[in-house]
């Protein structure tokens, strides 16, 4: 046992602690590590000796939070023991082997993060030995920064960089070293770097730029730390060298960075550090393009779950940028003068300007920026076709990539979340009184611009959870409820916007009783309502259900919880008849529940109105396509339960009205698929409940509500947009007509 002598906070979630350890005192050295086990059930956890004391017999661990294991280890208090110490471990540093050759030479170490406390020892080395050297510390913000107190005392200079430019100098490690080396007039024979993967990726494609020799430490990827299990192998200058042995520290320009993060996936996200619900950082992130390498044609990977993982869960799919990451995809915005992107974007959002607030590390400018326009960027940043609208606009992208708009919205969103940053307004109430109907994109939007203006707003919800189709129809694994969906209604309610729930109007509330109860306007964003079914022999077989049921008992209502009651009817082979989102959605559900999953399309892939990444992300994920393939009939058990599909090849002609090459059938060609389960997913129909209660409010031949450029309807003081007018469409399209509809319902109040 291992008593804890000294406990303390260093910043939110990093811990100092110092603990007795005789054996490991007296032997260790600058650049070692040990291995801390906490309980028997616990793993092995690595970390960086970032201190020592000989005559008391002590070491310092300098631990961040990002797992359950390091969490259990910051807890503990002074007094307290640690079960299991093992060290030192690796060799120590190379600087000590070579003390005469650097006393007539300049050191520079390069501390990221965390890995700023075991650079501290090696710096104390090298001012107790007369060897000169400067310091570089990179850290998100100035609360996140350690041991400069420290640092000051054994460098002969200090420089500490920010990514948000609170403290010190703005801008990355890398940007600084530049600065000092091509700016500044200094030089430096050798450079020791300590910090997360990708940073010292950046920092040796920076120095072999410069001509600087660099050693790099890879403790973060010891497991075992003896050698024996085999996970810290890397290698280094086309060899397998294993960290705990050979290492940790290593000839960084020959090290091969993309393999080496690529094993650190292999484990759990508590063994490394990671992206977590309750930490964000970005210590693993992979960004194949580096600073002497990226290359602007192409955009920034995002990572993303593997896929013969994610088929199996429903958590998110795509982890979405890291600060590094998003700056690198800004800096691809050419920022033009007239901004295509920001005509093509439905709610003309100032594109240009909040990704230039992410290049500039200022994102609480970025977020206020989107707020001006849009009240759901961390939603819109999920699920909108920015391919087709301000990605499909966008300049950079006529011959290269276009710019990840979408991926950065969602980015600084999130940053804006996870940070608390919310949306500061000063709001003058007049009084008046606005009733919307339904909860969704449209009515969301429509409700907060309202908010702002003063009104007094009331949202009626006939589901039992607000959010429309953002919580009933689009899965967990592309849009978090709790995590986003909630978090961006709660930032609506906060306006004043009161939303009531299990409220049906046109049933127990009608149009007319509303302007009675003191209503002067009312906007109908109801949605697109009931699902098509093909009219087809088997169609109301056991086991044949719409996308919208099946998706509803999934998402709304969690049957892909086990803690949840929900029954929901999975077969063992699946049939998904559509080749829009809603197919991939049921489709992709249908596979994490355990199906084998086929879907059924008349066209072909290029055809399909689907996003192309949720059609990839299916593909990836094992789900099967027949396309120039349409049914015929559902095919019957003895039972009358669905045992499989007949259906008929097809081939393209004409195109027809949708600009689409019209599908027709192959005499002759009909086939059958295996299945015990169908799921339609052929679009919705306009739902009547609110039509048919409602007098002298005008509707199509398709049943939707018949609404003028500013939204107004037939009916005076009543207006209508999102699906209920325009068929199912998108999310953006939505709120899109929610802002018109504010606007003219403004201008109709003030015209009483």
């Amino acid at each position: 046992m291992f008593k804890i002598l000294q406990r303390e906070q260093l910043t939110e979630n990093i811990v100092l602690l110092k603990v007795k350890a005789p054996n490991v005192a007296k032997k260790c050295q600058p650049g070692q590590f040990v291995i801390v086990v906490e309980d028997e059930k616990d793993e092995r956890l690595p970390f960086t000796i970032c201190d020592f004391d000989r005559e008391e017999e002590t070491i310092t661990l300098v631990i961040q939070i990002v797992g359950d294991g390091s969490k259990k280890l910051c807890q503990k208090q002074a007094g307290e023991y640690l079960r299991d110490i093992a060290g030192p471990l690796g060799n120590a540093s190379e600087m000590l082997e070579h003390v005469e050759d650097l006393k007539d030479k300049n050191v520079v170490f390069v501390a990221g993060g965390l890995g700023t406390a075991p650079v501290y020892p090696q710096a104390k080395w090298a001012k107790q030995n007369g060897i000169k050297h400067d310091v570089i510390i990179g850290t998100k913000s100035h609360s996140t920064l350690i041991y400069e107190k420290e640092m000051q005392e054994v460098s002969d200079n200090l420089y500490v960089c920010t990514d948000d430019g609170s403290y010190g100098f703005h801008g990355m490690v890398t940007n600084c070293l530049e600065d000092l080396v091509t700016n500044k007039g200094k030089h430096y024979d050798l450079c020791i770097a300590i910090g997360p993967m990708i940073m010292m990726k950046f920092v040796c494609l920076m120095t072999q730029k410069l001509g600087i020799k660099t050693i790099v430490s890879l403790n973060s990827l010891m497991v075992d730390g003896t050698g024996m299990c085999g996970a810290c192998r890397v290698s280094v200058g086309g060899e397998m060298k294993f960290a705990c042995i050979d290492g940790p520290e290593f000839d960084g320009h020959k090290v091969d960075f993309d393999e080496a993060m690529k094993r650190q996936r292999m484990f759990p996200p508590h063994k490394i550090a990671f992206n977590t619900e309750d930490h964000k950082c970005n210590l693993t992130a992979a960004v194949e393009q580096s600073l002497a390498e990226f290359d602007k044609k192409k955009r920034v990977p995002v990572r993303e779950q593997e896929p013969d993982v994610r088929n199996k869960n429903f958590e998110e799919v795509c982890f979405g940028y890291n600060d590094q990451e998003a700056k690198l995809e800004a800096s691809r915005c050419l920022n033009c003068k007239v901004p295509q992107c920001v005509k093509a974007c439905p709610v003309n959002i100032n594109i240009p300007a909040f990704i230039q607030k992410i290049k500039e590390g200022d994102n609480k400018e970025s977020i206020r920026i989107i707020h001006e326009s849009s009240t759901l960027p961390a939603i819109c940043g999920r699920v909108c076709p920015q391919e087709s609208q301000c990605e499909g606009s966008c300049i950079m992208g006529k011959k290269n990539d276009p710019v990840a708009i979408g991926k950065l919205e969602r980015y600084v969103a999130d940053w804006a979340r996870e940070n608390n940053v919310t949306e500061e307004v000063n709001i003058k109430k007049n009084g008046v009184k606005i009733a919307i109907v339904g909860s969704g994109p449209s009515s969301l939007a429509c409700s907060s611009d309202l908010a702002k203006m003063g009104y007094e707003v009331t949202i009626f919800e006939a589901l039992h959870r607000s959010g429309g189709v953002l919580s009933y129809g689009i899965p967990e694994f592309r849009l978090p409820k709790s995590k986003v969906v909630e978090k961006e209604i709660e930032e609506v309610t906060k306006l004043g916007v009161e939303i009531k729930c299990d409220v049906l109007i046109g049933k127990s509330v009608t149009i007319d009783d509303l302007f009675d109860m003191g209503y002067k306007a009312v906007y109908i964003a109801s949605g697109a309502g009931t699902p098509k079914f093909m009219n087809i022999g088997g169609i109301n077989l056991n086991g044949v259900v719409s996308a919208n049921e099946f998706l509803t008992r999934v998402n709304l209502m969690k049957a892909y919880r086990s803690d949840y009651e929900t029954p929901v009817f999975v077969g063992k082979k699946t049939v998904v008849v559509g080749g829009g989102n809603v197919a991939m959605d049921g489709a992709r559900s249908a596979k994490r529940l355990g199906s084998d999953v086929t879907i059924v399309y008349r066209r072909t892939m290029d055809e399909m109105p689907a996003r192309k990444e949720e059609v990839h992300h299916a593909v990836e994920e094992g789900i099967h396509f027949k396309t120039l393939t349409n049914p015929v009939e559902i095919l019957a058990d003895e039972n009358g339960w669905v045992k499989g599909i007949r259906c008929i090849e097809m081939e393209l002609g004409e195109p027809d009205e949708s600009g689409r090459r019209r599908p027709i059938e192959k005499k002759g060609s009909e086939f059958e698929i295996e299945c015990d389960c169908v799921i339609m997913a052929l679009g919705t129909d306009a739902n009547k409940l609110i039509t048919s209660t409602t007098d002298n409010l005008e509707t199509n031949k398709r049943g939707n509500i018949v609404a003028d450029d500013k939204q107004a309807t037939s009916r005076k003081g009543v207006f209508a947009g999102g699906d209920i007018v325009s068929g199912a469409a998108t999310v953006i399209l939505a709120m899109g007509a929610g802002k018109v509809a504010a606007k003219s319902i403004d201008e109709y109040i003030k015209s009483l």
